[in-house]
C-alpha cells in the first residue's frame, strides 16, 4: 500500500450537495460506493483498467493477477467488464465468459476494488441480408440496420430488447461478494454516441431517440426488473466544444449518476497531441458535474501501445492534476491477448514501466492496494 494522500497541491472547487442516486431503491452498497466515489474523489482520482483481471498481454484467465498488477504489485482500483458477452454465438464460450465475469466481479468487489461495464450490444434488429455483418455493435455501412428506433417502447423489437435486458438484470443480481451482498456496478450503456461507428450513434437516430431509450433502459432495469445495484453512467466522446454540445444527447439528470468523457484523440492517438484540448473539455465536463451535482471520471482514454514511454506521467497525470476537479477515476482501454500492439497499461518488459510505476506512486493516483477490502 502506498503511504497515504499527500494533497495539500488538490483544490477542491466544488463538493457535492445532498447528491442523491437516481435509483432511490439502491442496495446499501451501491449507496455506499456512491458514497465512496465521492470521498475518494477529494483525494485523488482511482486508476481503471478495461479487462484487467480477464487476460492481459498474451496471456488469459490468470489466478489473482492483471498486467498492472505484475508491474506495480497491486490490481488497478476500477476493473473494466463488458455485457457483450452475453451475445458471443460459441454457447461454451458464452457461458464461459458469463461465469468467469460473475467470479471476476465478485472478486473485485471483495479486495475492495470497483466494478465497471461496458456495454458493447449487438444490434437488436436483424442486418438487411441475414449475414452476421450489421449483428454487431458497430455500424456496418450497407449491412447495419436502423435500430434505436424500432426497440423503443410499441416498436416491433422492443420485446427484443426487454429480453436482453432481463438477462443482464438475472445476471446482475446473481453476482454477490463473500459476505453475501449484491456487488455494486457503475454502468455505461451505449457510450460514445456523439459519433458514427456504434449502430446507437449520433447519425442512427434523433437525440430524442436516443434520450428515451436510456430512460427507457434505466427504468425496466430499476422498476420493471428491480436491480439495484447501478450507477449509471452517461459519457460521449470528445467532439464536443462547449456545454450545449455535451448535453445534446443527455437524457435527464433523473437519469444519471456519473457524468463522464472518452478522450483517446486528444491525447496522442494518431501521434496527435491537443492537450488544451482536452483541458477546456474536462472543464465542460466539471462545469455539468457541478450544475447537475453528478460525479465525473474520465471514462475511457489511454495511447495504443504507449509508443510515449512517459505518456502517464507527462500527459495523463498533469491533465488530471491540473484540472483541479474531483474526477473520480480515469480507465485506460484493454491489453489484447494475441496482438503485439493492442495494449493501453504496461506490462512486464515494455520501456514504459519505470514511468508507470512513478505514476503508481504518485499520492494522486489511487490503486486497488490503496482501498480496504469489504468487509
Amino acid at each position: 500500500m502506498k503511504n497515504g494522500y499527500c494533497l495539500g497541491f488538490f483544490l477542491l472547487l466544488f463538493v457535492f450537495t445532498n447528491a442523491q442516486l437516481i435509483d432511490r431503491a439502491a442496495t446499501d452498497e451501491t449507496v455506499g460506493l456512491y458514497n465512496k466515489l465521492k470521498s475518494w474523489s477529494s483525494k485523488g482520482v482511482l486508476f481503471g483498467h478495461q479487462h484487467a483481471r480477464e487476460y492481459g498481454h498474451g496471456w488469459e484467465d490468470r489466478k489473482n493477477t492483471s498486467d498492472v498488477k505484475l508491474v506495480t504489485g497491486s490490481n488497478p482500483a476500477v476493473i473494466g467488464f463488458d455485457f457483450m458477452v452475453f451475445d458471443d454465438k460459441d454457447p461454451d464460450k458464452k457461458d464461459r465468459g458469463i461465469k468467469q465475469m460473475r467470479k471476476l466481479m465478485a472478486d473485485t468487489y471483495d479486495r475492495g476494488g470497483v466494478v465497471t461495464i461496458a456495454w458493447h450490444a449487438a444490434n437488436p434488429v436483424l442486418s438487411l441480408n441475414g449475414t452476421d455483418k450489421g449483428n454487431g455493435f458497430n455500424w456496418e455501412e450497407g449491412y447495419s440496420k436502423l435500430a434505436v428506433a424500432e426497440i423503443l417502447p410499441g416498436a416491433p423489437f422492443n420485446v427484443v430488447f426487454k429480453a436482453k435486458l432481463k438477462v443482464i438484470g438475472e445476471f446482475v443480481k446473481s453476482v454477490k461478494g463473500k459476505d453475501g451482498k449484491p456487488v455494486p456496478m457503475i454502468f455505461r450503456p451505449f457510450h460514445e454516441m456523439d459519433g458514427s461507428w456504434f449502430w446507437w450513434g449520433r447519425t442512427h437516430r434523433t437525440a430524442e431517440e436516443y434520450k428515451e431509450l436510456w430512460k427507457f433502459t434505466v427504468q425496466y432495469l430499476r422498476d420493471s426488473l428491480n436491480v439495484h445495484q447501478f450507477i449509471y453512467a452517461y459519457s460521449p466522446d470528445c467532439s464536443f466544444q462547449s456545454k450545449q454540445a455535451y448535453l445534446e444527447d443527455f437524457p435527464g439528470t433523473d437519469f444519471v449518476d456519473l457524468v463522464g468523457m472518452d478522450n483517446y484523440n486528444d491525447l496522442g492517438r494518431y501521434g496527435k497531441y491537443d492537450i488544451e484540448a482536452a483541458k477546456k473539455k474536462l472543464q465542460i465536463l466539471g462545469e455539468v458535474g457541478k450544475e447537475f451535482n453528478k460525479l465525473i471520471a474520465l471514462t475511457e482514454t489511454g495511447l495504443e501501445s504507449i509508443v510515449k514511454n512517459d505518456w502517464y506521467t507527462t500527459v495523463l497525470l498533469p491533465l488530471l492534476k491540473d484540472s483541479k476537479l474531483p474526477i473520480t477515476y480515469v480507465l485506460v482501454w484493454r491489453n489484447d491477448i494475441y496482438s503485439a500492439t493492442h495494449f493501453y497499461a504496461p506490462y512486464p518488459g515494455h520501456a514504459s514501466v519505470p514511468d508507470f510505476i512513478k505514476f503508481y506512486n504518485d499520492p494522486y493516483t489511487i490503486f486497488e492496494s490503496d482501498l480496504k477490502p469489504a468487509q
